[in-house]
């Protein structure tokens, strides 16, 4: 009887929050351990599944990183990273289009249909969906000049085709998109999944961006969880070194999704079964918000 008192409680906690959310869009990165344990697989399913459900109209942007060094271990081909983003040639680009597009994709769209939802697997190619540039990186240096990365097939959105996404969420299926754009001469580009996540909320008006990760959400110095925090104090931990290692480019993201009109963004931990539901319609959250003002 208490256990069930409980979870009658927190149906009822999350009622507001419900017809808070309702007919808003979520658009969540899906990345981490959330996508290699089979019981988070599951639970995140069912999670897209729910959401969809009450009303929710959930995009999905996933990750692969793992997967994609597997498979270019498997090749022979060396993995090189630079400033946290993998450095992509000809034959890498290759590896990274066939298995964020052709396999890690397809497994995310089967999960969710399996559980009830109707999911529909996209590249940035499908109907030029994600538009992207060659992403130009330059690391300034005290005593020379900058020195200039070259990262090859690394690009950056510069636009999202908004419409075919509306036109998919208005008729019940849920968009899962895979990190891959192109240029204006078709030339493919591999993107990180988070800045995806951030131009594809801003592009949809998106209530919320959550971004599912491996850590409980920022930390403050003294490593404990900071549930909320504002825009300015996002920046501050930015400029005063607070934020450290991955956490940065997610706070950018995160930032930049903010500052062109989504409400909320949300970090939080992916290796918390049902992590969204929780940071969505409990009252306390489980990870870190960050708002707007």
């Amino acid at each position: 009887m208490i256990d069930a008192a409980v979870k009658a409680a927190l149906l009822v906690e999350a009622l507001p929050y419900i017809q808070q959310f309702s007919g808003q869009t979520v658009v969540i990165k899906y990345g981490g351990h959330a996508m290699i344990d089979d019981t988070l697989r599951q639970s995140f399913a069912q999670t897209v599944v729910l959401l969809r459900y009450i009303g929710v109209h959930p995009v999905i942007v996933h990750g692969g990183g793992p997967q994609i060094g597997q498979m270019l271990a498997r090749l022979g081909i060396e993995s090189q990273f630079r400033q946290g983003l993998r450095v992509t040639d000809a034959a890498t680009m290759d590896v990274v289009e066939m298995v964020l597009v052709g396999k890690v994709n397809k497994e995310i769209v089967n999960l969710i249909n399996l559980a009830g939802g109707r999911a529909v697997g996209l590249s940035g190619k499908d109907g030029r969906l994600l538009r992207a540039h060659k992403l130009e990186m330059a690391i300034e240096r005290a005593d020379a000049p900058p020195e200039i990365i070259d990262l090859g097939k690394v690009g950056e959105v510069i636009g999202v085709e908004a419409p075919l996404l509306r036109s998919l969420l208005s008729g019940g299926f849920i968009p899962v998109v895979a990190p891959v754009g192109v240029d204006e001469a078709g030339e493919t580009y591999n993107i990180n999944a988070d800045a995806v996540a951030a131009a594809v909320a801003v592009a949809m008006e998106a209530k919320k961006l959550i971004l599912l990760t491996d850590v409980p959400g920022f930390l403050d110095r003294d490593g404990h969880l900071v549930s909320s925090m504002s825009r300015r104090e996002a920046v501050t931990a930015l400029a005063d070194g607070t934020a450290k290692g991955g956490m940065i480019p997610k706070l950018k993201c995160c930032l930049e999704a903010l500052e062109f009109g989504v409400e909320k963004a949300h970090i939080v931990d992916g290796r918390i079964p049902n992590v969204v539901l929780l940071e969505m319609f409990t009252q306390a959250g489980v990870g870190t918000e960050i708002t707007a003002s």
